[in-house]
C-alpha cells in the first residue's frame, strides 16, 4: 500500500523534471468538528465508522467519551470536540462518526461531526500554525493548508490522544 500512496503522490503532479522536495505530499482524512474542517494523517488511520454505540466508563478524563466494540476489540472513544475545547455536541444533532487510528497497538476512536474525503496535500503548501490559533489548536496542529478559502488544519493524532 505504501508503494501505491508514493506511486500516486509522484504521479498527481504529472510534471516531469521536477526536484522530490517540489512534489513531496502527504494524504490526509478530511474531516470536520463542530465546523472546522480538519486533516489527520490518512497512513494513521485504520477504519472509518458511522455512529456506534458508546459505554461511558466511569473516572475518565471529559474527553474520553468511553469504549466502542470494533469486531470484537475495545476501542477508547475520544470525542474531538471536547478535546479541542469546542461546545459538546447538541442532542438535536445525529451521532458523531468514528475515525479509527493507530497508536502503538492500541486503536482509538476520534470521534467526529463528519467524516470527508481523503486528499494528497503538497507539503510545500503547508504552512505553520497561525499565531491567532487558539493555543490548545496550536499544541496538537501540524500545520494548516488553504483550500478553497477555508482553513484545513493538519491534526498530530500522538498529540490529540496525549490527555492529561
Amino acid at each position: 500500500m505504501d508503494q501505491g500512496l508514493n506511486a500516486a503522490a509522484r504521479g498527481a503532479s504529472g510534471r516531469a523534471g521536477i526536484g522530490a522536495a517540489e512534489e513531496a505530499e502527504e494524504v490526509f482524512l478530511t474531516l470536520t468538528v463542530a465546523g472546522q474542517l480538519c486533516g489527520v494523517p490518512v497512513l494513521a488511520v485504520r477504519d472509518v465508522l458511522g455512529p456506534q454505540a458508546i459505554t461511558r466508563i466511569p473516572l475518565a478524563p471529559p474527553e474520553v467519551a468511553g469504549s466502542l466494540n470494533l469486531r470484537g476489540r475495545i476501542v477508547t472513544a475520544i470525542d474531538l470536540r471536547l478535546r479541542l475545547g469546542l461546545p459538546p455536541r447538541g442532542e438535536a444533532q445525529s451521532g458523531p462518526m468514528s475515525v479509527v487510528v493507530d497508536r502503538d497497538g492500541e486503536l482509538y476512536s476520534l470521534l467526529a461531526d463528519e467524516v470527508g474525503e481523503v486528499l494528497p496535500l503538497p507539503l510545500a503548501d503547508r504552512a505553520p500554525n497561525p499565531p491567532t490559533l487558539d493555543p490548545l489548536w496550536r499544541e496538537i496542529a501540524l500545520g494548516v493548508h488553504r483550500m478553497d478559502g477555508q482553513l484545513l488544519i493538519l491534526l498530530d493524532v500522538e498529540r490529540i490522544l496525549a490527555i492529561g
